[in-house]
């Protein structure tokens, strides 16, 4: 595999895992309400925490978790769990109007507001629904990958994650464009329905975790459907 063949191959995964366009909607709306320019700069937070912690788990692997004595198998379980109190929040409730009301709260500054829902924003919107174990252990898959090329490897790598990072904050600068098309109810009927599927995923997400950590518990064509 050539460096430029190792570039690609990475992007394209993480890209997919981490599914910038698909959660537009979502980011819409955790921000609903907010200004456009402290929109802007809530992007700009989850790019750079993007960047910064799937760079750290490029140079680490699963040594961190292996400190802490977690497998993969239950990091997946736990991020299912979490994903699934989210979607079903989504499902049930205003998930909109919940933000709505929060950024009419009113705040010291724009930058205090921005902090305050960046830190809301970080579990479950940043990890595990954009960085989940899916995403973390590709990095570490890939970074194994690249030690064939050296220190060169490192700085490819790094890159590909800037590279998608900057993916994401650019899909995130579009949501106004998005919420102007939706509306506030064609944009609940969209979390309400995408709450629905992150239930479904965050299922899935647990019945993985049960099939890696058991034998014959779960069957394989349950755990990982459609061949993925």
């Amino acid at each position: 595999m050539s460096q430029a063949e190792f570039a690609v191959n990475f992007f394209v995964a993480l890209f997919a895992l981490l599914d910038p366009v698909g959660n537009v909607p979502l980011f819409a709306a955790a921000t609903a309400g907010a200004k456009s320019r402290d929109r802007a700069w809530i992007a700009l937070y989850i790019s750079l925490f993007v960047l910064g912690f799937l760079t750290f788990f490029y140079f680490t692997g699963l040594s961190l978790l292996e400190f802490f004595g977690i497998s993969l198998p239950a990091f997946r379980i736990a991020g299912g769990i979490i994903l699934f109190l989210l979607g079903l929040e989504m499902a049930r409730d205003d998930f909109t109007a919940t933000y709505a009301e929060a950024a009419e709260a009113p705040v010291a500054s724009g930058r205090a507001f921005v902090r305050k829902r960046f830190e809301r924003m970080i579990v479950p919107f940043a990890m595990p629904l954009l960085i989940g174990p899916g995403a973390i252990s590709s990095v570490v898959i890939y970074a194994s990958q690249a030690r064939q090329f050296g220190l060169q490897g490192a700085f490819i790598g790094v890159g590909v994650i800037g590279a998608v990072a900057l993916a994401t904050l650019l899909s995130f600068l579009a949501t106004p464009i998005i919420t102007k098309i939706l509306g506030r109810i064609g944009l609940t009927i969209v979390v309400r329905v995408l709450g629905l599927i992150l239930c479904a995923l965050a299922i899935q997400f647990i019945l993985a975790g049960f099939a890696d950590s058991t034998t014959g518990f779960i069957r394989p064509g349950v755990a990982k459907p459609y061949g993925h």
